[in-house]
């Protein structure tokens, strides 16, 4: 063979190397997912049978502590190491809860999402509401979300933050659907929790600084936004006539079909912030969109907002300009729940 024939051959062998790798790394991720998905099955009915074999005693509680020790004990000398009393707990948990789960979608038998495994259901189970469990799972399983991703929402109270202002069917459709996204409001959350930065409360903090932590953690940031969300560009310069802006943060909802200018703000939400982000996206609209765009949407994240200042600068003006608070840290279901109630006084007040 000459040279280049030679260089001809490599880059076909090449080629057929990377496709033969492809299809034996997606093999290998089906069987694992049927493996994970087969021992999820198998410890529901171990739980099912367990549950089932404590009924028969008058002192349940009793006998089920013996029981599991036991099993454990039985399970471990044939299967080696994996059955401790501690797992067999979990296993009869899982059964219990999911008992539940399965009630609140009206199903009269479990069904488990293939790309979930045992790790994930571990956490699933350990959430008190039927609801937001049962939202978690399909989540979990739409977006491919890891055990970790998985923990890091719970801990956000993700289902808390898209639910406080939803009615009856809208928690409904959480439950069995999970987050579906037809409109921008539906992408939006508030509070924003970005306590991946550890940046202490105390800190006073610039919004350069906080672009460029954003940045450093943008697959982190990514998974807070939601899902649809590509990033764009930073700091992208529009031009005025003799003028120059930055938007600090572009990104394209791949759903919405629309650009998403995300604007940086160390301080309460001001009436200029939302003039600004009017500027913004009119300039986009008129000078970025392409055929089959929808028109940008602008989000301002600020340390607080102001419900009745956003409402009446926009009023019968632009529905596609949000503002979110964000946090530094976790939330708690009270503040959450406090959020909402002063919402509500806002809106009966005005």
């Amino acid at each position: 063979m000459n040279t280049t024939t030679l260089k001809h051959s490599e880059r076909r062998i090449n080629t057929l190397y990377e496709r033969a790798s492809e299809h034996i790394n997606n093999a290998r991720q089906r069987v694992l997912h049927t493996v994970n998905n087969e021992q999820v099955k198998a410890y529901w009915l171990i739980g099912r049978d367990i549950v089932a074999e404590e009924q028969q005693e008058a002192n349940r509680a009793k006998y089920g502590s013996f029981l599991l020790e036991e099993l454990s004990k039985r399970l471990a000398k044939k299967f080696g190491k994996g059955f401790g009393r501690s797992t067999l707990a979990d296993i009869r948990q899982f059964y219990l809860v999911t008992q539940k789960v399965h009630a609140v979608r009206g199903q009269s038998a479990p069904e488990f999402k293939s790309n979930l495994g045992w790790t994930h259901y571990r956490s699933l189970m350990r959430i008190t509401k039927p609801e937001a469990r049962a939202f978690y799972e399909i989540e979990a399983s739409k977006n491919a979300w890891s055990a970790r991703e998985l923990d890091r929402q719970i801990g956000s109270l993700l289902f808390d933050r898209l639910a406080k202002s939803k009615d009856k069917q809208g928690l409904l459709d959480l439950t069995t659907k999970g987050q579906e996204i037809t409109s921008p409001s539906d992408a939006m959350k508030d509070p924003v929790v970005l306590e991946f930065l550890n940046i202490p409360e105390s800190h006073k903090l610039t919004e350069s600084e906080l672009e460029e932590k954003l940045i450093t953690n943008l697959q982190k940031f990514l998974l807070e936004l939601g899902s649809g969300f590509a990033f764009v560009a930073r700091q992208q310069r529009l031009t005025i006539e003799d003028q120059y802006f930055y938007a600090d943060l572009v990104f394209y909802h791949t759903i919405l079909k629309c650009y998403v200018l995300i604007d940086l703000k160390t301080h309460a939400l001001t009436h200029a912030d939302l003039g600004q982000m009017q500027l913004y996206r009119n300039y986009y609209d008129i000078e970025c969109r392409h055929e089959g765009d929808n028109p940008t949407v602008g989000l301002i994240l600020c340390t607080k907002k102001r419900d009745k200042m956003v409402r009446y600068f926009l009023a019968n003006n632009d529905n596609n300009i949000f503002a979110s608070q964000y946090q530094l840290y976790l939330p708690t279901e009270q503040e959450l729940e406090d959020e909402l109630q002063k919402e509500i006084k806002d809106i009966k007040e005005d």
